[in-house]
């Protein structure tokens, strides 16, 4: 994570379910509206992320993927209880952050992939 300081923790964080998103205000100012579908995808948990570099997983067929709740993880994080029944992934303050700068650039590599691989994002 270059370029920007994190905060600490959130000042609020909201589940949309309605939406599929999840809301996080920090302390900065700064606000991301995350959709569950991009954190599903991008989940750290290694499942997805593998055990080391270049070991990433696509996952595929995940568009209509909700979250079912959040667990707090310490003061340092959350865990996100996805519809798909995945729910290893742990999301510190600062993962949330930095994907919630990088979404736009992380959505549009993930379409890419999904495209050069013949994936789709339908079940």
């Amino acid at each position: 994570m270059a370029g920007y300081d994190v905060p600490v923790a959130p000042t609020e964080i909201r589940l949309v379910r309605e939406e599929k998103r999840l809301e996080v205000d920090f302390p900065d100012g700064k606000s991301f509206s995350l959709p569950a579908e991009l954190l599903r995808v991008e989940s750290p948990s290694a499942e997805v992320q593998g055990h080391g570099p270049g070991q990433k997983t696509l996952v595929a067929g995940r568009r209509h993927v909700g979250i079912m709740g959040l667990e707090p993880v310490g003061n340092y994080a959350v865990r996100i209880k996805f519809d798909d029944l995945h729910d290893s992934g742990i999301f510190t303050w600062e993962l949330l952050y930095d994907y919630g700068m990088r979404q736009d650039d992380m959505w549009q590599a993930y379409l890419d992939e999904m495209e050069r691989q013949g994936l789709s994002r339908d079940p």
